[in-house]
Parts: structure tokens; C-alpha cells; sequence
């Protein structure tokens, strides 16, 4: 793959164990569906989730904010949208969007830290690194070492 894609969009529909009382979807099935669009994304840049956690590589949320904005209900068939806003040598930040017939439902932002076995901070593996940074690497964030290093 030459240019992984900057953001994927995944088309999702509301199931009624996902909704609370009153039909709506629960405030805590979105941060499942933007783990669903995040890991299709990875997907389509040719790395799946399983693999690099054999390798001893997570990614753990670190930082999550959302703003609902307009309801969902049981059955709507909503599209979730996912783009990588930021990389640094041990983060990866995202933005989404929750739509339901365009119309913006749900806005939120993650920053995901690359950790090892331990969960102590690792650098991203540089075959993860956006295009843009393989001639240019973004800076070390000052808590990662490379993954494999056992000094502290």
C-alpha cells in the first residue's frame, strides 16, 4: 500500500440491546463504535490490531472527550468517521464523527499511547509512522523508549 488512508468512515446500525429506556443509543456504545471505525482504519492501512499485540504492542486510550449533540435511536443506520489529527513518536490522536443522515450527532477526540507488555510507554514502531514522517519522525515524547528496551 502506497498512501495509508488519513480517515475511514464506517457505516453502523443501532441494535435495540445497545439502546437505553427511552430507544436512544447509550451514552457508552459510542466509545465502542469509535473503537470499531479506529481499528478498521488501522486495517485499511494494512495492520491489523491482533498482530501487533503479539508483537507486545497496545494502544491504550489515554484521553477521550465527546460532545453529543443530536439523538440516535434503535434501528438508525448511523456512519462513523474516524481521521488520524495528530502522531508523535508514542501518541496517536483522533478525531470522529457520529452522523445520521449527514447531520452531525456525536463529536469526540482520543489520544491513544503506544505501551508494551508492562503498559509502560513505547515508541510507535516506525513501520506505523504516517508517510509524512518516515524522511522527518516526529519528536520523542520524553516517557518512550523503543520497544525491546528494558533500561529505565
Amino acid at each position: 500500500m502506497d498512501q495509508p488512508p488519513e480517515h475511514c468512515e464506517v457505516e453502523i446500525r443501532v441494535r435495540y440491546a445497545e439502546c437505553d429506556a427511552m430507544g436512544y443509543l447509550h451514552h457508552a456504545k459510542y466509545f465502542e463504535h469509535f473503537e470499531i471505525a479506529r481499528t478498521e482504519l488501522l486495517r485499511q492501512s494494512g495492520y491489523r490490531y491482533r498482530d501487533l499485540e503479539k508483537e507486545g504492542i497496545f494502544f491504550v486510550v489515554a484521553k477521550l472527550e465527546c460532545r453529543f449533540k443530536h439523538p440516535i435511536r434503535y434501528d438508525d443506520v448511523v456512519v462513523v468517521r474516524v481521521e488520524v489529527t495528530r502522531t508523535t513518536r508514542a501518541r496517536i490522536e483522533h478525531r470522529y464523527e457520529v452522523l445520521l443522515d449527514g447531520l452531525v450527532c456525536c463529536e469526540a477526540a482520543s489520544t491513544l499511547a503506544c505501551v508494551g507488555r508492562d503498559s509502560r510507554p513505547i515508541l510507535i514502531p516506525e513501520r506505523l509512522w504516517p508517510p509524512q514522517f518516515r524522511d522527518h519522525p516526529p519528536a520523542a515524547d520524553a516517557t518512550a523508549k523503543p520497544i525491546g528496551r528494558t533500561d529505565a
